[in-house]
C-alpha cells in the first residue's frame, strides 16, 4: 500500500476517526469523510469504511493515495513469517531488532513457553526455529532468551534477549521494575472513575488461579482488620473511552504477579472482556457480546538497552479487537 500520510493517535487522543482526522490533517470533516467513502483509511492493515469508527490512543492510521491500486500490501508494522508453528490465525510479527535483542508481537492464544506438560506451538518453538543460536541464551533452553512473559489468552509486545548480556541486562531492569509496560483493556461495566490504582496483594488460590480481595469483604460488608495474604501488586488505570456496558482502559502495572491485570480487574469488580478464568459471573453473561479472544494487548513496552537510551516499542492493536470496538459504537 502506497501511503499518503501515516497518522499517529497520540496519548489521550482519540475518539470520532473523522472528527480526529479532520482536526489532526487540517482538512474539513467533509474531505475526510469522502476520502474514507473511497476505502483510502486503513488501521492495521484493515480498510475502514466508517467516520464514526472509534480511534483510540497508540493506533496508527495509513492514508491511502488515491492513485494506489487495490490488493496491495504493506510490511510497515513489521516482518510477517507464513512458516508459522502456531495455530494462531495472525503471525509472529518482528516490530524491532538488534544484535542484542528484537521485540516481537505475540498472538493471541500462544504460549510464551511450554509448561509441565509439554505443549506445542510456542513462542519459545518458534524462536529456536528461527534462531537456533538462541538455545543458549537464558536461564533455560525451554525459555531461549525469553525475559518475560504474556498470558496465552493475551498478545503484543514481548521482548526477546539474542545475547547473555543482554539478557542478563534486561533481567534486572525486570528485577527492579523499571521496565514500562502499557496495555490496551477493555472491561466489563462502566467504570466511573477516571483513573485509579488498584492495590489488592495477590495470593495463589485453592484451585491454581490467582486471588486478590479489596479491603472491603462484600460478606461481612466491614473494613478487613487484618492484612490480606498474597504479595503486594500495583494496578494503574485511565478510562480512554465508555461504552454502554464496557470501559476501554489504558493501564500500567508498576508489578508483575501472574495474571495481575486480569485478578484486580476482576476484584475491582469490572473483570476484562473476553476472560473465562476470572469473567464469569452471572451479571456479566447476561449482557457480554462474545468475543473469541481475552480483550487484553500488551500495546508499548520500554526499557533501556546497552548504552542507557530509552528505547519504546509499541504494537498496534489487532484488527480483532479493532472490530470488536466498532461493533460496540
Amino acid at each position: 500500500m502506497n501511503d499518503a500520510s501515516v497518522v499517529e493517535v497520540p496519548e489521550g487522543g482519540g475518539g470520532r476517526l473523522d472528527i480526529f482526522l479532520s482536526q489532526t490533517m487540517g482538512k474539513s470533516r467533509t474531505a475526510i469523510q469522502k476520502m474514507i467513502k473511497d476505502g483510502r483509511m486503513y488501521i492495521d492493515e484493515k480498510k475502514i469504511m466508517r467516520g464514526s469508527f472509534p480511534v483510540v490512543s497508540g493506533m496508527t492510521i495509513h492514508v491511502r493515495s488515491s492513485f494506489d491500486t487495490p490488493g496491495q500490501s504493506t510490511k510497515k508494522h513489521g516482518t510477517h513469517f507464513s512458516d508459522q508453528l502456531i495455530s494462531s490465525k495472525e503471525p509472529i510479527r518482528i516490530l524491532a531488532e538488534t544484535d542484542a535483542y528484537m521485540v516481537v508481537s505475540k498472538p493471541a492464544g500462544m504460549l510464551v513457553h511450554a509448561t509441565d506438560a509439554e505443549e506445542t506451538g510456542t513462542l519459545a518453538e518458534w524462536l529456536l526455529k528461527m534462531y537456533p543460536a538462541l538455545e543458549s541464551v537464558g536461564d533455560h533452553p525451554k525459555r531461549p532468551g525469553i525475559v518475560h512473559r504474556l498470558d496465552k489468552d493475551a498478545s503484543g509486545v514481548l521482548i526477546i534477549a539474542k545475547t547473555q548480556p543482554m539478557y542478563e541486562h534486561l533481567k534486572k531492569q525486570f528485577q527492579r521494575r523499571t521496565v514500562e509496560k502499557q496495555y490496551v483493556v477493555l472491561a466489563h461495566g462502566v467504570i466511573p472513575a477516571d483513573h485509579d490504582t488498584i492495590s489488592f496483594p495477590i495470593d495463589r488460590g485453592k484451585e491454581g488461579r490467582m486471588v486478590s480481595r479489596p479491603e472491603l469483604d462484600p460478606l461481612k460488608l466491614k473494613h478487613v482488620r487484618y492484612r490480606q495474604p498474597g504479595k503486594d501488586a500495583n494496578t494503574e488505570f485511565w478510562v480512554t473511552r465508555r461504552f454502554q456496558h464496557y470501559t476501554l482502559l489504558e493501564v500500567r502495572i508498576h508489578s508483575g504477579r501472574t495474571h495481575q491485570i486480569r485478578v484486580h480487574l476482576f476484584a475491582y469488580n469490572h473483570p476484562v472482556v473476553g476472560d473465562a478464568l476470572y469473567g464469569q459471573k452471572k451479571n456479566v453473561r447476561k449482557r457480554a457480546v462474545p468475543l473469541n479472544r481475552l480483550f487484553l494487548h500488551a500495546q508499548t513496552l520500554c526499557f533501556l538497552d546497552f548504552d542507557g537510551k530509552k528505547q519504546c516499542v509499541t504494537d498496534p492493536l489487532p484488527s480483532s479487537l479493532i472490530e470488536y470496538l466498532a461493533y460496540l459504537e
